[in-house]
């Protein structure tokens, strides 16, 4: 795989471990079906239980039967799932960066010994409700509530473009406490677990998508939906909760990113050697030769990112506008590179047969969530001159 300055030379063991493991589960489990499924826009649910034991839902977290891996084998395992296809690792990049990380981080012992090991084997399955309808790229606006009824909350409410929702057991739904109000104000959000079986919950599959399609996507629909006190994630008020996992996701995605590009090269390169054309492989012609060139420049670039990223995290350094340069950076260059390795491929790359095309397809998604290109723009922009342009 590229590797073009010699990165994983310096990998530990575990982490040599982890990307070793997760490769061989996407070559031998995932690139056989994942064609069919995109074709079909299903997920193999099958698997989830499998990528439980194999520890791919938060490895990085500490305790509850995580096994605080470094945050280089984390990213290195998220590169490895989404070079099989980003349907895969958004699964687990939400099952951990945005169910297990705000319970660990936030939630009461109890929710923690209730869901963690649970959630963490692939034995319940769950999602992450920020994202509303009419709020998208300003989720403080969100619309969704709830009010206090003695021990209880009331939730009402829609989340929408909710990865897992239609499978999962738990949500993270995050929402205004309007008991908590003060005046004018709408009172701050907290995080809520709603369990997806009590009534008033809805979640319904959204269907005919062009992109992301080996991945189950839906709603969650509240009306009148009643939990426990128990049920509120302690330890967080206001925007941080929900924006500190974004960050986290993000991380994920600033590595998967680059799986999808390292998949698209490989795919490019060994087409290249193998066509023949005009008395000989098409990989001989300069402009070919140019396209390889410049795809493994970019893709080792966004590589060198991610790798300084698990350094600033590892000891405490990583801000979130860190993040939003490599989320914005690594997808855009993904998405560049996917079309370039289509073109390579020529006609048979518009087919399942070869990856790219599926990748081009899934970018457009990944481009797109966890904070748009645009959005992303705004935050360095922010963050250089001190200036906000989106208030």
């Amino acid at each position: 795989m590229l590797d073009y300055v010699g990165l994983e030379a310096e990998l530990g063991e575990e982490e040599r471990m982890i990307r070793d493991t997760a490769r061989r589960f996407v070559d031998e489990r995932i690139r056989p079906e994942i064609g069919d499924h995109f074709e079909d826009g299903t997920f193999p649910t099958d698997l989830i239980p499998e990528m439980g034991e194999l520890g791919f839902y938060a490895p990085n977290l500490e305790g509850y039967g995580s096994p605080n891996v470094s945050e280089t084998a984390y990213g290195l395992l998220m590169q490895e799932l989404e070079a099989g296809d980003s349907g895969l690792r958004s699964m687990a990049s939400v099952q951990g960066a945005l169910v297990m990380y705000p319970i660990h981080a936030f939630g009461s012992e109890d929710q923690k010994e209730e869901w963690l090991p649970d959630l963490g084997t692939g034995e319940a399955v769950g999602c992450f409700g920020l994202t509303e309808p009419e709020h998208g790229s300003n989720p403080s606006n969100m619309e969704t509530h709830a009010e206090r009824d003695g021990d209880e909350y009331v939730l009402n409410g829609t989340k929408t473009w909710i990865t897992n929702s239609p499978i999962a057991d738990v949500a993270v739904v995050w929402a205004r406490d309007r008991s908590a109000a003060d005046g004018d104000d709408d009172g701050p959000i907290r995080g809520f677990l709603v369990e997806t079986d009590r009534d008033g919950v809805t979640t319904n599959k959204i269907t005919e998508k062009l992109s992301l399609r080996a991945s189950i996507t839906g709603e969650i629909d509240l009306r009148d939906v009643r939990v426990p006190e128990s049920n509120v994630l302690p330890g967080v008020e206001g925007m941080k909760g929900p924006l500190s996992c974004l960050t986290q996701a993000r991380y994920g995605i600033a590595w998967g990113a680059v799986g999808a590009a390292r998949d698209c090269f490989e795919t490019a390169r060994e087409y290249a050697t193998d066509r023949e054309q005009f008395g000989g492989p098409i990989a001989r012609f300069q402009l070919q030769q140019e396209k390889l060139a410049e795809m493994a420049t970019e893709i080792t670039t966004s590589q060198l990112l991610a790798y300084r990223l698990a350094e600033l995290k590892e000891r405490g350094d990583l801000r979130p506008q860190h993040v939003s340069m490599a989320k914005r950076n690594n997808v855009r260059m993904a998405r560049e590179q996917s079309r370039v390795a289509r073109e390579m491929l020529g006609g048979n790359g518009i087919t399942t047969d070869y990856s790219p095309m599926r990748h081009l397809a899934n970018l457009e998604t990944v481009y797109t969530y966890e904070g748009t290109h645009d959005i992303h723009t705004l935050i360095l922009g922010q963050d250089l001159t001190g200036i906000a342009a989106f208030e």
